[in-house]
Formats: C-alpha cells, structure tokens, sequence
C-alpha cells in the first residue's frame, strides 16, 4: 500500500515539477501561508507577555508541534476531502474497480509536493522554539512521540471527514471543520478556551494529544484544568482508538456506496 501510493504521489510530482518556475514559486507561496499564522501569534505577544499564562516560546512550541503534524497529513492525505467531488462525478466507481485500496488512491489524487513548503515552515518554528525554552532532554523523547500521534489523529480525522461524505455527498463546511478547524483550535494552549470545550477535546474528540496534553509534559507544567499527570502520556492509546473508528467509519462507507450508474 505504501509502494502504491508513492509511485502515484511520484506521477503527480513529476507532473507539477514539470513548470519548474510555478512549482518554486507555490513552495514559496506555502512558506508565506505558513508565516502568517505564526505573524498572528507574535502580534499578540507585541501586546502582552503571557498568554492564558504560557510565554511566547512556549506556544511557538505548541504551534509548531500541531503545524508539523498537521502539515504532514494536509500534504498527504487531505485529497482525502475530494471523494465527495469523485462520488458525484461517478469516478469513484472506476476507483473501487482498480487493484488498489480506494483509500490509497483518492489520498494521493492530485497529490501537491508544493505543500512540503508549509511543512518546512512549521518545522522551522518548532526546532526554533525546543531551541529557545531549552528544555529539559530528559523529557524530550515526548517530542517525536507527539509529531506521530498528532500525523496519526489529523490522518484519521481526514479519514472520518471523506466517510461523512459518503452520507452528506456534499458538505465541504463539515469537512474543514473536522480538519483545519480543529488544526487552528490546537494552535494555542487550550487555556485560552472554556473549560467544557476543553474536556470535549480530550474526551471526545482527542485533539488535546496532539500537542497540549504531550506539551505540558514536555515543557514541565501542570495542566490548568487539573488533569492527572497519567494524561501526557495517553496520546498513542488515543490517536490508536480515533484511527479504528476512522477505518470502520471509512470501511461501513464503501460498503454501503451505491455507484451513481455513469
């Protein structure tokens, strides 16, 4: 599976690379996407010290452990949103018919390289801000685990939104809500929001693993809300039960697809 979707994702890349002059300049165009959010925060800390009690460095930190995760998954696999475009078009037929997992192809559709730009970006802040805080090394072994447990929560995200579709055909609002919205709700200490929203995110839908509840752990501080200190380290065990869902919401979603006969 993962042989077949980089020979696609290569096709693509060949294919876009092909317009060297356009292709620099949309890696260029993400990096420039990227800073914006990044300006946002440091407006906010040209007017205060701390927010919700967390210094600049430290959600930097946060931000950049979400965006590299998330930027990840939106190079990879948010194609993922387009299969409400094949259903209504009828290609999804053609889709199910081929020797590859559906889930493979419609991922790698019109895959765009041009994103990594965004990637890089995120990383850039990420490896500024771990520098910066000069955190304890003993605590930092949580860093990677965190970056693959969020690519693991935006990827099955990603994966529940395209099987919504599968009911609703056509809702892209529901789609970004399920993917960069909740990419933008993680940028920021979850301190900043109310208490109910908070234990939804951690509860519910496990979107404070992708970086707050690992963050606190590395940056040594306590959780606002007063969570136990076992929560830091539940990230795997909950991006591994929101990834099951997601695989049987996407498997009960080709399963009961009825082709549209064209």
């Amino acid at each position: 599976m993962v042989r077949t979707y980089f020979l696609l994702a290569w096709t693509w890349t060949r294919a876009a690379a092909a317009y060297r002059l356009s292709f620099a300049l949309m890696i260029v165009f993400g990096l420039v996407t990227g800073a914006i959010d990044v300006a946002a925060i440091l407006v906010v800390f040209a007017n205060t010290t701390t927010l919700a009690g967390f210094t600049r460095e430290e959600v930097l930190f946060l931000y950049g452990a979400s965006a590299v995760s998330f930027t990840v998954c939106d190079t990879f696999v948010s194609n993922l949103d387009r299969i409400s475009q094949h259903i209504k078009a009828g290609t999804l037929d053609t889709i199910l018919i081929r020797p590859a997992a559906a889930w493979i192809q419609i991922a790698a559709d019109r895959f765009a390289p041009t994103r990594i730009g965004r990637v890089v970006q995120a990383a850039a802040v990420l490896a500024y801000a771990v520098a910066a805080l000069g955190l304890d090394w003993r605590r930092a072994w949580m860093i990677p685990v965190m970056i693959v447990t969020g690519i693991v929560i935006f990827t099955a995200l990603w994966t529940l939104a395209g099987a919504l579709q599968f009911a609703l055909t056509d809702a892209p609002e529901v789609v970004n809500t399920f993917t960069y919205g909740t990419h933008q709700l993680s940028q920021y200490p979850l301190s900043v929001y109310a208490r109910d929203l908070v234990r939804g995110v951690t509860y519910v839908l496990p979107l404070a693993f992708v970086n707050w509840q690992p963050g606190l752990y590395v940056l040594g501080r306590d959780d606002p809300f007063g969570t136990p200190g076992f929560m830091r380290f539940l990230g795997p065990a909950a991006a591994l039960v929101l990834a099951l869902a997601a695989a049987s919401a996407w498997r009960q979603g080709i399963r009961h697809y009825r082709s549209t006969g064209s």
